[in-house]
């Protein structure tokens, strides 16, 4: 059960590095000038590499938590906490894609301090997973 601990959080650390990323990416295209073609197609592609590269990264992160649940059958307020932040980030992780969609059909959905502030929800959300795994307050 290490080994699917390790690699668990391996996985975690890796969706966290693309929903830390992908949101940034997508405050810069907020901000490309109308007629800067090259600098937004440039910066969507660098998006949907990132996009589709995590995407897996996320289901075996949440698979091998889910193993590791099952495994050791982990109980309490805090793990049903834990789930339901992680749950929330699927649904960011969703959130990003159709975002992604909207930049790659020629739309800015919304302004770029919109999305500095949207690009903090996973911080938020890593410090909080964070504090019920290790203090298991709950």
């Amino acid at each position: 059960m290490l080994w699917i601990k390790a690699f668990h959080i391996v996985f975690v650390v890796s969706w966290f590095a693309g929903l830390f990323y992908l949101p940034r990416i997508f405050v810069n295209l907020a901000l490309v000038p109308a007629g800067s073609t090259a600098e937004r197609e440039r910066l969507l592609l660098m998006a949907g590499k990132l996009y589709r590269f995590v995407t897996p990264i996320a289901a075996l992160a949440i698979g091998l938590g889910l193993w590791l649940w099952f495994g050791f059958g982990f109980s309490g307020g805090w793990l049903h906490a834990k789930t339901a932040l992680v749950l929330g980030l699927v649904g960011y992780h969703h959130g990003c894609g159709r975002l992604l969609a909207k930049f790659q059909r020629g739309e800015t959905p919304h302004a770029p301090v919109w999305f500095r502030f949207f690009n903090e929800i996973p911080v938020l959300a890593l410090v909080a997973i964070c504090i019920l795994v290790v203090v298991k307050p709950l």
